[in-house]
């Protein structure tokens, strides 16, 4: 330990995969490192089709309850790594902002999984995020498999439920349903369909590889190494089974289900919620009351109750400062 950090999880968050990758190498798998803070693991087999599973924490440097579940997971799988039944790619997101304990260094990456980048395209995140998209495409671009991307977050309010997930509506049906049963098998409460295009890791896995792909919001942020992992022990549980079996579990759990109304887009410096900073995630605001107001732009709630999502009146203008959702009936 480090500091009151476990060796696993500092190392982890550093984009250091040196011991687990001559691990893995070593029982016969075949070994990437694209980059600090990517680790592939493949089966040497060209018999073997074996699910593909994209994990990503960090994105947000200060969203660090994911790594240090992680963490926990790998060094297991390090000790014997002959029960790794995926393929499996580890991806840390920010690494500069995880060591400063902050959620970017010049701007949100994620909102960086997309070509058009304005004014941001020579921001530090930007080219974080050209090598990710480029181990991503060479990870997913194997053999017809089952491709699966959960990039785990902590939300930076509380919630009214403190697992749920982020589902872009892009992803096929019959994946999606895969997907939310493994959500709900992981303990995730709810999940919100997202038919906006949008500049998220998950986003991309799922538009451009049919990644059956996730964004999971697991509690809230909190220091390195001080995490409370209780809210992540399902999931932790869930990941863990998978990864050892390959299969997901016969299970009829699934997270409440609700798609987005509208997206709340700062205009301007003169953005205004109606609502405080102690707001927590879906709460619930009544038919055609007003939820913002920007210049002459008014964002008022459509003719049923909608529930915000994600507020946060301190982006840049130009980029999404919420999500108004409702539930699926």
């Amino acid at each position: 330990m480090e500091n009151g950090i476990h060796d696993s999880v500092r190392l982890l968050a550093e984009g250091d995969f040196t011991h687990i990758a001559d691990s893995f190498a070593n029982a016969g798998f075949k070994v990437r490192l694209p980059a600090r803070g990517i680790l592939q693991v493949v089966s040497s087999s060209h018999m073997l089709r074996r699910p593909r599973l994209l994990i990503s924490v960090g994105v947000h440097g200060d969203e660090t309850a994911p790594i240090e579940m992680l963490a926990q997971l790998l060094a297991v799988l390090e000790r014997g790594p002959h029960a790794l039944a995926v393929d499996l790619m580890v991806a840390v997101g920010n690494m500069a902002a995880i060591v400063e304990g902050k959620r970017f260094i010049d701007a949100d990456l994620n909102r960086m999984f997309r070509a058009d980048r304005g004014d941001l395209a020579s921001a530090a995140e930007a080219t974080r995020a050209d090598v990710l998209m480029r181990a991503t495409a060479q990870f997913f671009a194997g053999p017809d498999a089952d491709k699966w991307h959960l990039d785990l977050h902590t939300a930076i309010r509380p919630s009214v439920y403190p697992t749920f997930a982020v589902v872009p509506a892009v992803i096929a049906v019959t994946r999606r349903d895969a997907l939310l049963g493994l959500l709900g098998r992981a303990g995730i409460e709810a999940a919100i369909l997202n038919t906006k295009p949008a500049g998220t890791y998950s986003a991309y896995s799922a538009a451009s590889f049919g990644a059956a792909s996730a964004t999971v919001e697991l509690g809230q942020v909190g220091v390195l190494g001080s995490n409370d992992l209780g809210v992540a022990a399902v999931m932790a549980g869930t990941l863990d089974r998978f990864m050892r079996t390959g299969r997901l579990e016969a299970d009829e759990a699934r997270p409440r289900v609700f798609r987005v109304a509208q997206e709340l887009v700062k205009q301007s410096d003169a953005f205004r919620m109606t609502f405080g900073k102690d707001t927590q995630n879906f709460t619930a605001l009544p038919p055609g009351s007003v939820i913002a107001e920007d210049g002459d732009t008014v964002y008022r709630v459509g003719g049923e109750s909608e529930y915000v999502v994600f507020p946060n009146p301190d982006v840049r203008p130009g980029l999404r400062a919420g999500l108004m959702v409702v539930e699926e009936r």
